[in-house]
Order: structure tokens, then sequence, then C-alpha cells
């Protein structure tokens, strides 16, 4: 398996330092990917799902930024807008691009692949909607959750010391959301306790988000 990457972005953050990157593994290689090549689309539009937390919008953003506006259109939280709407931004693209882009990414927060998520009443959208490419983020393996803890103690400018994401990712829920959590926690006991963060801290972290250490392999 190849290790895991990152994309530098030059947005800011709210949190304590730090400017944000994309943490590139198995999880969302594919979608950066394709998000490269808009020209390339089935109708020139892409539907991009994944779990919460999971960098969706970043991407988008990324994509964007990497291809211009004019170029890439993007609808964040598509699944509340309007279908009648959407449905005809979709037309728009077919007819030689919309106002806001030639290529269309939507992203749809609800998790389209449980099969309850992105739910479509309109039937012409679904089918275009259908479609479109679909690009889905997953969950991050083991080399994606280690740099993941550490690209959000850098975006918190939180220092770890060595050995830090080797005692934690299996200690840990493999979520997007779950990591961001244990990272927030142990930012937030190091800065009530006023001390470095390290394995007193990353344990009591661990403690607060998922119960005594016996119970928690995962």
């Amino acid at each position: 398996m190849a290790e895991p990457s990152q994309i530098a972005l030059p947005l800011a953050v709210h949190a304590r330092g730090g400017a944000q990157r994309i943490v590139v593994g198995d999880a969302n290689a594919a979608v950066i990917e394709a998000l490269q090549v808009p020209e390339r689309w089935p109708f020139h539009v892409a539907v991009l799902t994944g779990p919460p937390q999971s960098g969706k919008s970043l991407l988008a953003r990324w994509a964007q930024g990497l291809h211009g506006a004019d170029r890439l259109a993007v609808i964040d939280g598509a699944e509340a807008m309007d279908e009648t709407a959407l449905f005809h931004r979709w037309n728009a693209v077919q007819q030689g691009g919309s106002e806001e882009g030639k290529a269309l990414l939507l992203i749809a927060n609800a998790d389209a692949a449980d099969g309850h998520g992105w739910r479509i009443t309109l039937p012409d959208l679904a089918s275009r909607i259908g479609g479109s490419l679909q690009l889905e983020i997953g969950p991050p393996d083991d080399a994606m959750a280690a740099d993941l803890i550490l690209a959000h103690a850098e975006a918190r400018g939180l220092s770890l010391p060595d050995g830090a994401a080797d005692y934690l990712v299996p200690r840990t829920e493999r979520s997007h959301a779950a990591i961001a959590a244990l990272v927030a926690a142990i930012d937030r006991i190091s800065l009530e306790r006023q001390t470095p963060a390290t394995m007193s801290v990353w344990r009591a972290a661990l403690e607060a988000l998922h119960g005594p250490e016996q119970q928690r392999l995962f």
C-alpha cells in the first residue's frame, strides 16, 4: 500500500495557527484523481459523498481552485437544494455550461452509499444524478488515520511527540470524525492541564471518548 501524501491548501482554519491540508490515502485517492479531470466526467457532473468530516468541502474548494470557478461550479449540500432548481442547473451544464462553471460538482452530505441517504423525489433529476459520476470518500485505513492525527494536530498548532500516532491509531475508531474529535480532546486536555500533549494526555483523551482502555480495542 502506498504511503499517504498531502495536498497543501491555502485556506484559513478556525484553530490555533496552521494551514489546512488534505491527507491523501486509499480512502480518497480515486476521488482526488477524478477531481483533476472534470472534462472526463459523464455529462460533466460529479456527485461527491462521504462520511462526516472526511474533507468533502475541502476537496471541492481545492478542485475549484485548481480549475477556476469559471470551469467548475460547486454546490455544497446539494441534497438540501430545491430539486427543480438543481434539475435546471444540471441541464444548463449540458447546454454548454452554467453561469458558474462548465462542469458541476455536487456535494451530498447525506451518506448515499448506505441506500438511505440522498432521496430524490423528482424522477427526471434522479435519473440524471444517477448517470453522473459518483465519487465517494471511504473510511481511513491505519496509515491514513495516523497522518490525519498529525494533520489535525498541525492545524491546531498542537505538538505531538514521536510515536503519538502509533500509540493512538490502534486505540481509536477508524473514522474521520472520531480522529478529529480525538485530536480536539487531546488539545483541550493539554490546555486545561497546561502541560505538553504526552502519553498521560493521550490516555485521558482516549478515556474521555472511548471509556477505559481494556474496553477500547479497535
